[in-house]
């Protein structure tokens, strides 16, 4: 178990797990889990109170979706430096580093009075979550006793919980008013911020022998094939996963409370099928024809949305199974990610999360500006042309990533 302020030490693709419980974890790793959950709550939170900030704050749609523009574009390129901030502060002050600032960010927000004031916050928050989220993968499986397969299943399901709740709560205090998400965030993060500082252990003094991450770890790390080829594959599919998230909010004519409960009947899905239905599916069919499956499915709901835009219950079934179908795709891919390529799994994470990232900053404004433009229907046309362009760069670089396949998830 790792408690220096070393990131992960580098590990070949095909490890020993332990056959330890999933659940019989340290109180750091929980820790780390419930304040993933608080962070992911950040992601969702926002959908309910989308139209709500359209109206009050006189935006179109397509610049309310900034709101996610924003925030993943600054996540992507944040994400280049996490290994070099976390190899110097240590895994546990990077964690609360970017709680601290996603509670600063978030709270402004709160206060903000103009749609551009709120989407250049939401940069800043996009900043923390980069620093927590890149480095939260790492601890987990870094401090966890059970192995590297299970260690990333608890982090999907926090993921998975954490998107869940979100929309939950978002509704709630968004009915109220839509900066009460905003400053429930910030009130979470406290909350977090308290277990990170007395429940993760002390960070020891970094030895003269330790190595201090470089800026130029990520693009090195993109130069095996098999994880660039993960990287860009999640940059198409998640064109497809925040058109659906950032822009259905607008067409399923629901308040605050509705689309709440939309969102976190995705989420209990996602959720669900990443910590139980993902394994089986890998052992039954291998990790690559699993994802491409999911992947391909995911595609045909959003031509579904598409095509059936105008209809309410379409677009709102839609929505909901499209979370275990993602939830699905998102162990899948984390896990192949992780065992792709001989490099250190934080700076694999930092790479990765740098090409997928890229897909929902782009995705998110690019759908609001078709439906500005042309109609509804498109955004979600083109979200699914994407999804399935993903499908087949990974059918063309095959022989590059099915070695994966050899890795079987929680054991």
């Amino acid at each position: 178990m790792v408690t220096t302020k070393q990131s992960i030490s580098a590990e070949p693709a095909k490890v020993k797990e332990s056959q330890t419980g999933l659940l019989t974890q340290p109180k750091a790793v929980w820790a780390v889990f419930f304040a993933s959950i608080i962070a992911f709550m950040g992601l969702g939170l926002v959908d309910p109170i989308l139209p709500a900030i359209a109206d009050q704050l006189h935006a179109t749609h397509s610049e309310v979706t900034l709101l996610f523009t924003s925030y993943n574009a600054v996540m992507a390129v944040a994400m280049l430096i996490t290994g070099m901030i976390s190899s110097r502060l240590g895994i546990k002050w990077t964690l609360i580093t970017g709680i601290v600032i996603i509670a600063v960010f978030s709270a402004l927000g709160g206060f903000s009075n103009s749609i551009w004031a709120l989407v250049g916050l939401r940069g800043g928050w996009g900043l923390g979550n980069a620093l927590f989220v890149a480095t939260a993968l790492a601890a987990i499986v870094s401090l966890s006793n059970s192995g590297t397969a299970k260690a990333i299943i608890l982090y999907e399901a926090a993921i998975g919980l954490g998107i869940s709740v979100g929309p939950l709560l978002g509704g709630s205090l968004g009915a109220i008013s839509w900066r009460g998400p905003f400053l429930g965030v910030a009130s979470l993060m406290i909350i977090a911020f308290i277990c990170l500082v007395f429940l993760m252990p002390k960070p020891e003094k970094m030895s003269s022998g330790s190595t201090k991450a470089s800026l130029l770890d990520p693009f090195r790390a993109l130069k095996h094939r098999s994880l660039l080829t993960f990287g860009i594959a999640a940059a198409l599919y998640n064109f497809g996963f925040f058109t659906l998230l950032a822009y259905a909010p607008f067409v399923m004519g629901l308040g605050e409370h509705g689309l709440g409960y939309v969102f976190l009947g995705w989420g209990i899905l996602l959720a669900i099928t990443s910590v139980f239905m993902a394994p089986k599916l890998q052992k039954s069919f291998g990790t690559i024809k699993s994802m491409c499956a999911m992947l391909i499915l995911f595609s045909l709901l959003l031509v579904a949305m598409g095509i059936w835009t105008s209809t309410q219950w379409v677009v709102i079934g839609a929505v909901i199974l499209a979370g275990a179908f993602l939830g699905n795709n998102n162990t899948l891919i984390t896990t192949a990610v992780m065992n792709a390529a001989p490099v250190e799994r934080s700076t694999a994470s930092a790479a990765y999360s740098f090409l997928r990232f890229i897909g929902g900053a782009i995705a998110p404004f690019t759908a609001g500006k078709l439906a500005e433009v042309f109609n509804p229907s498109v955004p979600f046309i083109v979200g699914a042309g994407f999804v399935l362009l993903s499908v087949v760069f990974i059918i063309i670089n095959h022989a590059h990533v099915k070695h994966v396949d050899d890795v079987e998830i929680g054991h």
